[in-house]
């Protein structure tokens, strides 16, 4: 009997490991908001509940973060300046870096403490630093939204801290697009990449908040966000075998649970998507004739750098060339002169535009003249 009841308990020992994994690894994770956007085409793989107004928390840096990094690419501000510490920075709740009132502390070692660490008297003061005022960078922020075309974002502050605020939200859509801006900047890839660093001579600890930056293959950062009334969130990138994805997760009941589909979202992506360069063939573009121009004839001009996003077991990609037979003057610069679709799987992927790269006038009395006068 006793042997019987030892098989049994050895038996449910060994078939509970298994089973526990699998529910882990099959769970349904629960979270307000999430997407998937590929960074080189901006198309969006998988999303849920993309577009809706919730609270970022400190996701809200990416805003700030973008503002920052086109300030020093732009040569406004540089990493060597040195910024002193205003009452209004130190006096920011929540992740900091405890700066004191009047201590320096140059740009590169404040945005690394931003990026790394999501430290909000850090954000603020570069934000006071690039703008002027705290609500000036506020403005910026708000500005900028615009000039990308997003209508789902509105920031009352820099650093995402949404207790004291009334109407500052963001949606998984928005905060993808302004990730897919910042990965624009190479510069960012020296901060978000890092797992641990320092300031002070070593004396402040700076721990990346993105647990899977050492543990993801391809992470290449972002932006972790958590309070209680935003949830856990996180915006994450990757990139592997030259194909780049945002994930966004918004309003996760647990940190693991915003990691778990994050991983899940990232693996989809990698695991059922590859990208394509268009490829034109040269020798396929012809010379357009122009009727009535001072030119006689243009050659057609193309974007040489687009690439489309394709399911892995898509088939080859193949192109159809329609050309204008002529073209009348004047002719502007940008008009349209032809276009080439791109096909895969029998289906329509792309259209790459033809376009002239110059101005071309009608020939006119005095043009005549003119060339009347040089053959003499």
């Amino acid at each position: 009997m006793k042997r019987a009841i030892s098989i049994i308990l050895a038996m449910s020992i060994l078939f509970a490991f298994p089973y526990s994994t699998y529910a882990k690894e099959n769970k349904e994770i629960e979270v307000k908001s999430s997407i998937l956007m590929n960074i080189d085409t901006g198309e969006v793989i998988k999303e849920n509940n993309a577009y809706e107004h919730l609270s970022p928390a400190s996701v809200t840096k990416l805003m700030s973060i973008l503002l920052i990094l086109e300030a020093i690419d732009s040569g406004k501000i540089k990493l060597t300046d040195e910024v002193a510490a205003t009452q209004t920075a130190v006096s920011k709740g929540g992740s900091q870096i405890w700066l004191e009132v009047g201590e320096k502390m140059s740009v590169n070692d404040l945005f690394k403490a931003v990026v790394i660490a999501s430290a909000n008297d850090a954000c603020t003061l570069l934000g006071e630093y690039v703008a002027g005022s705290d609500s000036a960078f506020v403005d910026m922020m708000n500005q900028r939204v615009k000039t990308l075309g997003l209508k789902n974002s509105h920031f009352e502050n820099c650093t995402g801290l949404d207790d004291e605020i009334t109407n500052h939200y963001s949606c998984a859509y928005d905060l993808a697009v302004i990730a897919k801006e910042i990965m624009k900047h190479k510069l960012i890839l020296k901060y978000s990449t890092v797992w641990l660093d320092s300031l002070r001579g070593g004396k402040t600890e700076l721990n990346n908040t993105n647990k899977l930056i050492n543990k993801y293959n391809g992470m290449t950062g972002l932006k972790t966000g958590t309070t209680s009334n935003a949830g856990f969130c996180l915006c994450a990138t990757a990139t592997r075998d030259n194909i780049s994805f945002v994930s966004v997760v918004l309003g996760a009941k647990t940190s693991d649970d915003r990691f778990d589909l994050t991983r899940e979202l990232l693996d989809y992506g990698f695991a059922n998507y590859k990208l394509e360069t268009i490829k034109i063939g040269s020798s396929k573009i012809k010379d357009i004739k122009v009727k009535g121009g001072e030119i006689k004839s243009i050659k057609p001009t193309y974007s040489q750098t687009q690439k489309v996003l394709l399911p892995k077991n898509s088939e080859k990609i193949s192109y159809k060339y329609s050309f204008k037979k002529e073209v009348k003057a004047p002719i502007k610069k940008g008009d349209s002169l032809g276009k080439i679709e791109v096909f895969s799987s029998n289906k329509k992927i792309s259209t790459v535009e033809l376009k002239s790269d110059k101005n071309i006038k009608s020939v006119s009395f005095l043009y005549i003249f003119k060339k009347m006068i040089n053959n003499i």
